[in-house]
């Protein structure tokens, strides 16, 4: 099966690990400041901005709770995002207000985005779609005027860039994740940026059950009773350990070499697929964006979508559909609401593989299965009949 999603991970991971198993120290300790401190120098920020903890989903989180949101308040957040930030926002007061996507991009614009602000909006998500910075500029501005703090989901935007900024730093908060399944993998982590000193030193507090300072071995140096606890709120234990930032650290490091092997399958799909009639790829990134290039997505008629996924499949080829629009989810308590961007493009989005895993070859096997599959499909359906 090629699949969508695999990580790359071997020999020099492998060696940081067993170094962290020589030292006998597999919590938090030096190798996880050392990743903090490098990863605030990819961003271009300092390493008191940055907390290494166990997922970027324990960021959205966390960023939620450093909000202290209360009864009535909202949050604005696109329909096409990955559910932990549904979560994250339910699991308070707030109440989550969806916005639209552009169709194509299947980012939000500022207008998705104003059309839902009200006086109650305390802050604002955005996803950067399959590693696409998208309009986050003109939203930061925006929210910047109206004193609403933006947060960026950019777990698939781990490398993307705006005029040489790093995404993540455009707005208030931001999360990184690094699970299996990203382009930077520590199996399981993730990062979360602060950009108000105060918030994040609160955050990292927040991150490691709200203490005010370590009470273990570490403590020791400074401190007569160092058992002794200040807890000036409550928080849970999210935090990074050695082991995964060790293999972080490599990951950093290959980070330019990964995003490189992506950005030339993008390009090869790109050249594949031109000429697919009834058949949308990518569009192009806006002069002075970069991407991660986490997704490469198709697009083409919805009364054919889920055979061609049906029949990639049976080829040996998975491919799937992200994400499912979360204001149809009735957990969500989302009203009866109409995002005719964010619906178009779930019923007509197909996401296929992408990691640097690929070879030339498979990716070749991808485009000619994905223009078999939608030929065939397409001259079925207009025929009327299922094809064989």
């Amino acid at each position: 099966m090629i699949n969508l999603f695999q990580p790359q991970v071997g020999d020099e991971e492998l060696d940081a690990v067993a170094g962290v198993f020589q030292d006998r120290w597999l919590g938090h300790g030096p190798r996880t400041k050392a990743f903090e401190a490098a990863f605030a120098e990819h961003l271009g920020v300092g390493p008191e901005h940055v907390v290494f903890i166990n997922s970027g989903t324990a960021g959205l989180f966390l960023a939620m709770e450093s909000l202290a949101l209360e009864a009535g308040d909202e949050v604005v957040l696109p329909s096409l995002s990955f559910l932990a930030a549904a979560n994250a926002v339910v699991t308070t007061a707030a109440r989550p207000v969806f916005c639209d996507v552009d169709r194509r991009t299947l980012n939000p614009t500022l207008e998705d985005v104003e059309r839902v602000l009200t006086e109650r909006t305390k802050a604002v998500v955005v996803l950067h779609y399959g590693g696409y910075p998208g309009d986050t500029v003109r939203i930061a501005d925006h929210c910047r005027e109206r004193g609403i703090t933006l947060i960026e989901d950019a777990a698939c935007s781990v490398a993307s860039r705006v005029h040489g900024r790093a995404v993540g730093t455009l707005g208030d908060l931001a999360m990184w994740s690094f699970d299996a399944m990203k382009v930077l993998v520590t199996g399981d982590g993730g990062m979360i940026y602060v950009k108000d000193p105060q918030q994040a030193a609160r955050v990292r507090r927040l991150a490691y059950h709200g203490l005010a300072q370590p009470s273990g071995f570490g403590y020791a140096k400074v401190s007569a009773r160092w058992w002794e606890l200040e807890v000036p709120e409550p928080g849970r234990r999210v935090i990074g350990n050695d082991l995964t930032a060790a293999i972080g650290a490599v990951q950093l490091r290959r980070l330019p070499e990964l995003v490189g092997r992506r950005r030339q399958i993008v390009a090869q799909y790109d050249r594949e697929l031109a000429d697919v009639p009834g058949l949308l790829t990518p569009p192009a990134l806006p002069a002075g964006h970069e991407s991660t290039h986490y997704f490469y997505w198709v697009q083409m008629d919805p009364q054919i979508r889920d055979d061609v996924a049906g029949d990639l499949y049976r080829a040996g080829i998975y491919t799937t559909f992200r994400y499912a629009p979360l204001h149809k989810v009735a957990a969500y308590g989302s009203p009866d609401i109409t995002l005719p961007g964010s619906d178009w493009a779930a019923d007509r989005t197909l996401c296929l593989p992408l990691h640097p895993g690929l070879s030339d070859t498979d990716v070749r096997t991808v485009a000619t299965a994905l223009r078999r599959a939608v030929a065939a499909r397409t001259a079925a359906a207009t025929a009327g009949a299922p094809a064989a």
